[in-house]
């Protein structure tokens, strides 16, 4: 480990940028979801520089480097083997760049920065990066996974909304390219950029990111809807896309039991079930603009009630009840979800994606169908179901079985979801080594083997957890 230290001296300058001591390290090894390795050593450079030489100088040696910004994942694509033989590369201290273009609607940004702390550099201008999520993570790690998050309805994922990145590969020279610029158009040739979103830092590390920028919404109206029955769920959909258009930005699936855990969980939540008995399923609507109201025009509020009773009044019967209420309420119970699941047992967490349409053929098959298989496990699904994402949690309150029962578990998910539903074992978490395995399953040869070429030339030394060539 002194050697490895002695390797990458004076490349990264901060105090406290290179890190070798246990305690030190432990939460950069440790993981969001049961996920721990052993790094040799973890690098915290603060500019692009000190990455470029980093990668470089790791090139030189054959040593396997792992990026790492807000390491809040939970496939473990951003925390390090066993071997004790990889380094950590973490963004946490490129935070600095902060450049706001007003006109343009766009900012430049670190890799280190936080969500939370851009948003709130944000605000006071009236504007947010819009991919809302429950956790705080870093850019970089938003854009190594193509996050989307809750109101990816309305506003679309991370690659819809950055406008150009700064990389550096993973090669002899540390070499940095500049994708793009601030551009929203650009067709002279190809976009680079489009490589390193979603692609786990396998093809190089991001730096800085141009980001798109969207109004700040200044009217929101939230409610709980119950269906009649789970599978009505995507003619709810249609019909409240159809009647708000645009503002409808969020259009989310609650299980129950997901949400009785939170409630349970957090006692500052507020019920706001009758007789506080919470139905098996509901769907959290979102409804927002960024404009101020003119003269005779209704609320957000009423505008929404009222569409509303027009289902109600519809004879498909779609709806059995439904709860308008503060948004700063409901979305409070939304976002301690994964806190709720998480306390109520071991838990298995799946990102999968669907059709819209078949989204919830899949649920009722999982109900059906896992208890017979597992029936220790707790169904606790919740998630973006206007995009056709679930986070298909299962829960076993006993606490972790062994390695087999995991692997077996996750095989029979993934291939129910892949094969027998034409749907995705990874949504927006990317590759890790809990989804390797799935991956090599799923993909075809063709695609491994182009990746293989494209790793070739971007970062040929080892670089990130996933692997999506053919090599071993």
């Amino acid at each position: 480990m002194t050697n490895l230290s002695t390797v990458f001296h004076g490349l990264v300058n901060a105090s406290k940028g290179i890190l070798t001591d246990p305690q030190e390290k432990i939460s950069y090894e440790t993981g969001a979801r049961h996920d721990q390795g052993r790094a040799a050593l973890v690098l915290r450079p603060e500019t692009t520089a000190e990455v470029s030489a980093v990668l470089a100088r790791a090139a030189a040696q054959n040593i396997t480097v792992i990026p790492q910004s807000g390491n809040t994942g939970v496939v473990s694509g951003s925390t390090p083997d066993e071997s004790g033989e990889q380094i950590i590369l973490s963004l946490d201290r490129m935070n600095t760049v902060f450049d706001l273009n007003l006109r343009n609607r766009s900012v430049r940004v670190g890799a280190g920065m936080r969500l939370s702390e851009l948003n709130a550099r944000l605000e006071p201008h009236g504007l947010f990066f819009p991919v809302d999520l429950g956790a705080d993570p870093m850019i970089g790690g938003m854009i190594a996974t193509n996050t989307g998050g809750s109101r990816f309805l309305r506003y679309g994922d991370v690659r819809r909304n950055a406008l150009s990145l700064t990389v550096v590969l993973a090669d002899k020279d540390g070499t940095t390219l500049n994708c793009g610029g601030d551009l929203r158009k650009n067709n002279a040739g190809v976009d680079w950029k489009h490589v390193f979103i979603g692609t786990s830092g396998v093809f190089g590390v991001v730096t800085e990111a141009v980001l798109n920028l969207e109004p700040l919404p200044c009217h929101a109206a939230t409610a709980l809807l119950i269906p009649a029955t789970p599978e009505q769920t995507p003619d709810i959909l249609l019909r409240l896309e159809r009647m708000l258009g645009a503002r409808l930005s969020a259009f989310e699936g609650i299980s129950g039991a997901a949400a009785r855990h939170a409630l349970d969980h957090c006692h500052s939540l507020r019920n706001p079930f009758v007789g506080g008995v919470v139905p098996d399923f509901m769907i959290m609507v979102e409804a927002s603009q960024s404009w101020d109201l003119r003269d005779g025009e209704p609320s957000l509020d009423e505008t929404l009630e009222s569409c509303l009773a027009e289902i109600f009044e519809d004879d498909a019967a779609l709806l059995v009840d439904a709860l308008v209420g503060r948004p700063e309420e409901i979305w409070a119970l939304r976002h301690t979800l994964s806190e709720g699941v998480k306390s109520a047992g071991h838990l298995y967490a799946f990102d999968l994606s669907f059709d819209r349409g078949v989204l919830c053929d899949f649920l009722a098959f999982m109900r059906q169908d896992l208890p017979q298989h597992y029936p220790d496990l707790e169904i606790c699904d919740f998630g973006h179901f206007g995009d056709g994402g679930v986070h298909f949690n299962l829960v076993r309150p006993s606490g972790p079985g062994d390695s087999n029962y995991e692997a077996a578990l996750r095989q029979h998910v993934f291939d129910t979801c892949v094969r027998k539903f034409g749907g995705s074992f990874s949504a927006e978490h990317g590759i890790g080594r809990k989804t390797q395995t799935s991956y090599d399953r799923y993909t075809p040869d063709q695609l491994k083997h182009l990746a293989n070429g494209l790793k070739s030339i971007t970062s040929p030394a080892p670089l990130g957890a996933a692997r999506f060539g053919t090599q071993s």
